[in-house]
């Protein structure tokens, strides 16, 4: 059940015709009036003989009891109150309650014989209701209403387990301000799929990924088509900025301007700018950072770059430092929005889905220290400067090897969320991984289908061969890799590494130890891309020769970057920890 708290209108009788409008709106059907301050206000939408004026005169009448200078300018407070789409339909009378609640939560009409303001509820939809209120007491004075949009939502949660409703996860103050009523009917208006507060949220997002200045934020502001606002400070210092889309215009046919910190929490012009004076500050990258970039090139370049940014940044999530961790869970979003705007169309939607759900994962109350997740950010201007991707041969193969390093990035960052106690970043996060599975499905399909077809086709000597290597390398998961569909895949892929001069002994057993595979769906494909990737084979075997190995087993020429579990800890180093 969410509350959606609005306290700062002017218009009474502008929104009672809202509430009560039924030719313009498909949800609103039979409006009327479910409980009011006494329980005895004037319906219009049930009896014939009340008007819209005389409820507007009855909730304005302790404001115009006031004398003209003492009367608030912004006196009228609104709330909708809506129930999750996959709860039961609740009674006028629930409805009543849960109104009478939520004005006494949030200091509208606390009750105990305390002076209270006047409000109706009205009810013009099964899943929610309407509350306005007019912000004087019965005696002339301002109510207690601080924080009213946090009171409300500590009530719905009490009332949601009381009354057997679906559970919100319990919120931390730094989400995104939600689109409001009435930018939500203007965009149904105007034929929007979102409101021009959500388009201008991602464009912005989409702006600042990669970007290393002022001067190149703005200039992808521009390129996208918006307009902009800067605020100075007298000595000509940038202090702020403001956007609009300019087809979005008021009733005087103005643009509607947008601060960036009323877009997102991280949207600020000083926070925008942590992201890249920490890239500064931090000093030079080092050796395995540089090696992870891939610079302006292909988008196969770039998205191979990203799954070698992507596959260090779990450890860091997993094992890293509090705020570090923030850090790179930040950046991720990046990736993914970049990844997003550069995708081919038949995975475009679900990357930009998983995108906008990742973004409330983005922030918490850990602040996160910018400059260690470089390799990320990096990553994520790569892939904007590679372009957009075709989706085929070595493009679509690559896209499925960046999404499924994704989505083992993504669920490291819910379960980090999930520890820490933040439930509507885990659950934003749980969802985002969600939409990569099913991009993932799309991307992967012809590549994986290749691969499969190549292994189907390896002599019978071969395939046994591998089969006992998998046992005698990975005996706990051989039975379950050689059971699904994936292991005609995962053979070709060992079939061309040991051609390449690989051990694959060594390769399969570190591809398998470096990170957990409990939330693959299938296993032999998760070890396809970590093998391609680490040996460095080709992503797209469509076009490379058949592997001609079925005579003997060749004698490895290298192996892969690093050495297996028992050589490490002979060199003492310490071997990469196997997550739950």
């Amino acid at each position: 059940m969410i509350p959606s708290v609005n306290p700062s209108g002017s218009d009474t009788r502008g929104l009672l015709y809202y509430l009560y409008e039924t030719g313009k709106y498909e949800d609103h059907t039979d409006p009327h009036l479910v409980a009011s301050f006494d329980g005895m206000a004037p319906d219009p939408g049930r009896d014939p003989n009340a008007t819209l004026k005389d409820l507007q005169q009855l909730l304005d009448q302790p404001v115009m009891a006031l004398a003209k200078h003492a009367r608030p300018a912004k006196h009228v407070w609104h709330t909708s109150v809506r129930a999750d789409p996959g709860d039961r339909i609740l009674s006028d009378e629930e409805w009543a309650d849960i109104a009478r609640r939520i004005v006494a939560a949030t200091g509208i009409d606390p009750g105990g014989g305390q002076s209270g303001c006047r409000w109706a509820a009205v009810r013009h939809a099964d899943d929610h209701i309407h509350i306005v209120a007019t912000l004087v007491t019965e005696d002339g004075h301002r109510p207690d209403d601080f924080r009213s949009g946090a009171r409300a939502q500590a009530e719905a949660r009490l009332i949601e387990k009381e009354l057997g409703l679906h559970q919100v996860a319990p919120g931390d103050g730094t989400a995104a301000q939600r689109p409001t009523s009435a930018e939500r009917h203007k965009a149904e208006r105007q034929g929007r799929e979102r409101t021009a507060r959500e388009e201008l949220r991602e464009a912005v997002r989409r702006a600042v990924t990669g970007a290393r200045s002022d001067e190149e934020f703005f200039d992808r502001l521009a390129a996208a088509g918006l307009l902009i606002r800067k605020r100075a400070a007298p000595s000509g210092d940038l202090l702020g900025y403001k956007v609009a889309l300019p087809d979005d215009l008021n009733k005087n046919g103005e643009p509607v301007f947008y601060p960036g910190a009323r877009l997102a929490p991280d949207l600020s012009l000083p926070r925008i700018r942590e992201r890249w004076s920490a890239d500064a500050q931090d000093g030079p990258p080092s050796q395995q950072e540089q090696a992870i970039r891939t610079g302006p090139g292909s988008p196969a370049a770039a998205r191979r770059g990203t799954a070698s940014a992507v596959w260090q940044a779990v450890l860091v999530i997993e094992h890293g430092e509090d705020a570090v961790a923030a850090g790179h869970i930040a950046a991720a979003g990046e990736v993914l929005d970049a990844l997003a705007k550069t995708s081919a169309a038949h995975t475009r939607r679900e990357l930009r889905d998983a995108a906008t759900a990742f973004e409330r994962a983005s922030r918490s109350h850990v602040r996160a220290v910018r400059g260690h997740d470089r390799a990320l950010r990096q990553a994520a201007r790569d892939l904007v400067h590679g372009g957009p991707a075709l989706g085929r041969g070595e493009d679509g193969a690559t896209t499925a090897m960046a999404i499924d390093m994704l989505f083992f990035l993504i669920t490291a960052a819910a379960h980090w969320h999930a520890r820490k106690g933040h439930a509507q970043q885990a659950e934003a996060a749980t969802r985002a991984a969600e939409h990569l599975r099913t991009a993932y499905q799309a991307a992967s399909a012809q590549p994986l289908g290749v691969l499969y077809q190549r292994g189907r086709r390896l002599s019978r000597p071969m395939l046994q061969r591998q089969t006992a290597l998998l046992r005698e390398t990975l005996p706990e998961l051989a039975e379950q890799i050689l059971a699904e569909p994936g292991w005609y895949a995962l053979a070709a892929t060992i079939a061309e590494a040991e051609a390449a001069g690989c051990d694959p002994a060594v390769l399969l057993s570190d591809v398998a130890e470096r990170r957990e595979l409990d939330t693959a769906d299938s296993v032999s494909d998760v070890l396809v891309w970590r093998m391609r990737r680490t040996a460095d084979l080709p992503a797209d075997a469509s076009h490379l020769p058949e592997t001609n190995t079925a005579g003997r087993r060749s004698t490895p020429r290298r192996s892969t970057s690093r050495p297996s579990a028992p050589d490490r800890r002979r060199n003492g180093e310490q071997a990469s920890p196997k997550t739950r």
